[in-house]
């Protein structure tokens, strides 16, 4: 057997790209979503750090309440439309600016009665808070911006991100300049809602840019009735879930505002800031290697369900090493980056990033769901977790504040990844293997 020296295989990876147009334009697709993944987690954990620590436990928390209580709505303004406007541009390229234009209109739609419900709501939940209120509304109008993300679709439909990329972080570094000027201006707390409107709005711009250089306009949008009820028809059930997983995901900090206090929300939202920073690490893995192991499939069933062992098992270990090496530096951590105010966030952090190994091995999962066409059960699961997580809440958040939210996302990513599809024939395979992921087992 021959061994091939980095520089033979890195020369055949160059031929093949050059002799490819299409997997070309992929990989050139591919590393501008990348950059912009590094450039916002880097430059975003930076510059939140700071304005948590200028902020203060207590309006940090109003601000991230604000954030999770709007994000909790945002399925209803999206109408689940991403995948599916892609997919018709794709199928249907000469309906283009029909279906462009249509799904501009219903997402603007939806975004103006999703801004009047919000508001709605939080005057009836918070009628003597005039500042959570206003903090609220703000942040609720970016939605309004959002309606142009229809570029964005349309970018993506044609892999040319890297305009929705330029856009979405010359937006972003703007707006992080202008919140460390409001830090050292010391502007009010209401100034960063603005802010954080303020980019949305400078990235619909961008798109908008990026449309008409490309040599598109808003003028050739065309809106049709039919289109409309069929992508309606066809995206119904990606608004279920995408509130599902909302809820799923914010619920924990709206609790924690309404039981405890903007406090803890702003205790509880530090720590999960440096649980969630890791996350990054299994989405870009997942993006490079499962092509490969699903390509392994069709080949050799063994092989492929050595290599997915393989990769339960890397993803396993790894969530643990991260896990325990921030479980003994919280405390310093937490004192560095966000001060002597937050401390108490360290407890939270010690527990929360325990959740980051069945956060690994669900992201592993996920992709197997898809790769053996039963996507269905991660509504399953996502629903069951919903369920699980508010009840949890309700009993552990009265009783141990912003460490009760941490120990009961704990506990419902444990049940969801692991005990839950046990029970399911379908997924019991795969999770008989995660649970031999913990053996160090590689096959």
């Amino acid at each position: 057997m021959t061994i091939q020296s980095p520089h033979h295989i890195w020369k055949r990876i160059n031929d093949k790209l050059r002799s490819n147009e299409k997997l070309q334009k992929i990989v050139y697709n591919t590393s501008w979503l990348f950059a912009d993944r590094i450039i916002r987690m880097g430059i975003g954990v930076i510059v939140v750090i700071w304005i948590a620590r200028y902020l203060g436990p207590e309006q940090f928390g109003i601000y991230n309440y604000a954030i999770a209580f709007v994000a909790l709505f945002t399925a209803f303004s999206t109408l689940g439309l991403e995948h599916i406007v892609i997919r018709e541009i794709v199928r249907h390229p000469d309906k283009k600016n029909e279906i462009i234009g249509t799904a501009f209109v219903l997402k603007l739609t939806a975004s103006f009665i999703t801004v009047g419900i919000i508001s709605a709501i939080i005057f009836l939940l918070r009628p003597d808070d005039s500042l959570t209120r206003m903090m609220v509304i703000i942040i609720a109008g970016a939605m309004i911006f959002q309606s142009f993300d229809i570029i964005d679709f349309w970018f993506q439909s044609q892999v040319q991100s890297k305009y929705s990329v330029l856009a979405k972080n010359t937006a972003f570094l703007f707006i992080a300049g202008v919140h460390i000027g409001l830090i050292l201006s010391g502007a009010p707390l209401i100034a960063f809602a603005w802010a954080r409107l303020g980019e949305i709005f400078l990235f619909a711009a961008g798109l908008l840019f990026f449309y008409y250089y490309t040599g598109s306009s808003l003028q050739q949008l065309s809106i049709h009735r039919d289109r409309a009820k069929k992508l309606l028809r066809d995206s119904w059930p990606l608004i279920l879930s995408g509130i599902m997983i909302m809820i799923y995901m914010r619920i924990d900090q709206v609790m924690l505002g309404e039981m405890i206090g903007e406090k803890s929300v702003g205790i509880y939202s530090a720590a999960i800031r440096l649980t969630e920073v890791w996350y990054f690490i299994p989405t870009a893995i997942l993006i490079s290697v499962f092509p490969s192991i699903i390509e392994t499939k069709s080949q050799d069933e063994k092989l492929y369900y050595k290599r997915l062992q393989r990769l339960y098992t890397l993803f396993t270990w790894m969530a643990i090493t991260i896990a325990v090496i921030i479980m003994f530096l919280a405390k310093p951590v937490i004192n560095l980056l966000y001060g002597a105010d937050f401390s108490a966030a360290s407890s939270v952090l010690v527990i929360s990033i325990w959740a980051g190994v069945f956060v690994f091995q669900g992201l592993a999962r996920a992709k197997w769901l898809i790769a053996e066409n039963l996507q269905k059960y991660s509504y399953y699961f996502t629903g069951m977790g919903v369920v699980f997580n508010v009840i949890l809440n309700v009993i552990l958040i009265p009783k141990y504040g912003a460490a009760g939210a941490a120990i009961a996302t704990l506990i419902t990513q444990f049940i969801v990844v692991l005990p839950a599809p046990l029970f399911l024939k379908q997924t019991r395979k795969s999770t008989i293997m995660l649970l031999r992921s913990f053996l160090l087992k590689t096959e």
